[in-house]
């Protein structure tokens, strides 16, 4: 009887040693391959150690869901590791920061789906780095997570880039809602390479009026590489510059709802080849433009002023001449089936141009078509009328046509008549100052579309491109186009991303 007891617990004692083996095995594994940097935590999961501080969370991974998805799903994830990508699609889940001294390089050909439920965003910090090299053959595309024809502008947040450059607020968070803050003293900051990239029904708006843009670039500096980049279905802007000094070249502006290119804040970077395509049924409520330039938003006279300059921009309005039935009105602007139905508020179109609060941003060689108004040189606040006159900015080889009116002096003015500030009242007799100063630069003309010959070589549903070049007066083309054969949108745009399977 003893001797069975004593046997009953030596056998005991080894079961209980042998687990404790295999246990101690089990925790070294995961210890060592926990995926992304391991987690160490023991369960078996793959994803990557996650620490907070509050309800932000912070990890060197980025992959989780085994590799599926872009952050963990926290409203706030800030990337500190170093990952490259395997091509692939991807989910990106809540606000994804990429912070101060990470690096994250996705290559061509990757698609990457926003999460509508946690608004999600990638977000390059002050410091971080990111390579998005998509090629002409196989561009990267953020977009939607909704299925084929269930997209609608603001399924997401969007594609933010902030740097270390110059803006005249000294530092500033960046719009939208995330925590980042942005600028600094270093005009030739390097915040990555961002080439052959779609970005398509962003802007998701975290609260009323409150959207993230299609792509924004707060304080980036001239150090970082912006080319071939498309957004469409913007809920707010496509494009918008807060400072800072970078440089870009082939920008397509595809149906958003507000604006298409906004610059404020001090931004002095060259805008080189741009087309705008509106859809006439969308329209913001604070009043669509083409360009909107601010210095800031009180029009204080803050340096480094907004000095940017854009060259070979086509703007297809919603006057244009396919839109026949085109009126500019509530009940006509109701953005049809593509309502997002998530509070955003429509209104009405403006004009091409909309300069103003201190902005001095110039624009040379470009093509307006089919717009309200054509110019706005606005002196509601700050002093841009008055740097106008000193030619402190220019508009030079501009081409408006098919404008309602050429110009006016006033925002949600569309008669163009003289506008005298100091006593509130028109001089219906005068053109407007806006018409003038528009008018007095010779290589400047005002002519109507059919002049212009225009074609549709990419099956856009406008008509944008000039069958031959037309040429201003200094030698240069005008427009973001030479001619037909001049096709830099061929191969990684889309013009109905609504309908493309990903």
């Amino acid at each position: 009887m003893e001797i069975k007891k004593f046997g009953w617990i030596i056998m005991m004692c080894a079961a209980i040693a042998i687990g404790n083996v295999m246990s101690s095995c089990s925790d070294d594994t995961n210890g060592e391959n926990g995926g992304n940097g391991g987690n160490g935590n023991g369960n078996g999961s793959t994803d990557p150690e996650v620490t907070y501080d509050g309800t932000t969370a912070y990890s060197k991974g980025v992959l989780f869901k085994d590799g599926t998805e872009l952050g963990n799903g926290d409203q706030h994830f800030v990337f500190t590791g170093d990952v490259t990508l395997e091509k692939g699609t991807y989910l990106l889940k809540g606000w994804v920061y990429v912070a101060d001294g990470a690096k994250l390089k996705i290559p061509a050909g990757t698609i990457i789906k926003g999460d509508k439920q946690t608004m999600a965003a990638l977000i390059i910090e002050p410091g971080g780095y990111v390579e998005m090299k998509g090629t002409k053959e196989a561009p990267i595309v953020m977009t939607s997570e909704e299925a084929p024809g269930q997209r609608r502008p603001g399924d997401w947040g969007g594609l933010i880039i902030c740097g270390k450059a110059k803006n005249n607020q000294g530092t500033q968070q960046i719009e939208g809602g995330p925590r980042t803050i942005h600028g600094g003293s270093n005009d030739a900051d390097n915040s990555g390479i961002f080439q052959y990239i779609r970005v398509e029904f962003a802007g998701y708006p975290f609260e009323t009026d409150k959207e993230i843009n299609g792509i924004t670039f707060g304080s980036v500096g001239s150090g970082t590489t912006i080319d071939h980049l498309q957004v469409s279905y913007s809920n707010d802007d496509s494009f918008e510059w807060f400072g800072g000094a970078v440089n870009c070249k082939y920008l397509v502006a595809y149906k958003g709802w507000d604006d298409e290119f906004d610059t404020d804040n001090g931004f002095s970077g060259t805008v080189q080849y741009c087309l705008s395509i509106r859809d006439p049924r969308i329209a913001d409520t604070s009043q669509s433009n083409g360009f909107e330039s601010d210095n800031n938003g009180t029009g204080a006279d803050i340096a480094p002023f907004t000095t940017a300059t854009f060259k070979n921009v086509t703007f297809i309005g919603p006057m244009a001449a396919k839109n026949t039935d085109f009126q500019n009105t509530s009940e006509y602007i109701t953005a049809g089936d593509m309502y997002p139905d998530n509070k955003s508020k429509l209104g009405l179109f403006q004009s091409a141009m909309q300069i103003r609060r201190s902005s001095k941003l110039s624009c040379e060689n470009t093509l307006a078509v089919g717009y309200p108004i054509g110019l706005i040189v606005d002196g509601e606040k700050g002093n841009t009328v008055q740097y106008s006159k000193n030619g402190d900015f220019h508009l030079k080889n501009i081409i408006f046509a098919g404008m309602g009116v050429v110009g006016s002096d006033n925002n949600k003015k569309y008669e163009d008549y003289l506008y005298n500030r100091e006593t509130g009242t028109y001089d219906e007799s005068q053109v407007s100052y806006s018409h003038t100063f528009f008018k007095s630069e010779a290589s400047n003309k005002v002519m109507t579309e059919a002049e212009l010959g225009l074609a549709d070589p990419m099956n856009t549903g406008q008509n944008y491109c000039p069958a031959t070049a037309i040429m201003g007066t200094d030698g240069n083309y005008i427009g973001a186009f030479r001619d037909t054969n001049d096709n830099w949108l061929e191969g990684w745009t889309n013009f109905d991303p609504q309908n493309t399977v990903y």
